[in-house]
């Protein structure tokens, strides 16, 4: 990812490093983002909070992630689709089918809209709202430091 990126904006710096353990001195930052990742560190309250630390003051955080569909029937057919489905359609069609199970054991154990803000909060942000997608099945989470 981090090649594709360089190639696309090689103007822009691009740096491997430990969601945990950033690289970067304290308020370096106006804003961090994480998409799709949160869900996959180790420490995600430890993630925050490095995050919330590398945010000059009133700095911005931006979490888009998976989430949990807000109308019940829909949420039951994404659920269903995510345990008997996806598993399927990965095994026929991907090279690592294993990695789709751990996609829908990550985003079935992971917060929903609230419990992902509570988090953050706890985390040291403030300001914690969402804004969900796709029926819920994002929610982009923004807070401030």
């Amino acid at each position: 990812m981090l090649l594709v990126g360089k190639q696309r904006r090689p103007q822009l710096s691009f740096v491997a490093a430990d969601a945990l353990r950033l690289p970067y001195a304290d308020a370096s930052f106006d804003a961090v983002t994480i998409s799709f990742g949160l869900r996959n560190v180790e420490d995600t309250a430890a993630a925050l909070r490095e995050m919330r630390r590398v945010v000059k003051p009133s700095g911005t955080l931006v979490v888009c992630e998976f989430s949990t569909p807000t109308w019940r029937p829909f949420r039951t057919i994404y659920s269903n689709y995510l345990v008997a489905a996806l598993p399927r359609i990965a095994s026929l069609v991907s090279s690592s089918p294993a990695a789709y199970e751990y996609l829908a054991e990550s985003i079935q154990a992971w917060p929903d809209q609230q419990g992902l803000s509570t988090m953050i909060e706890k985390s040291g942000w403030r300001d914690v709202e969402w804004r969900n997608l796709s029926g819920g099945i994002v929610a982009l989470h923004r807070a401030r430091s």
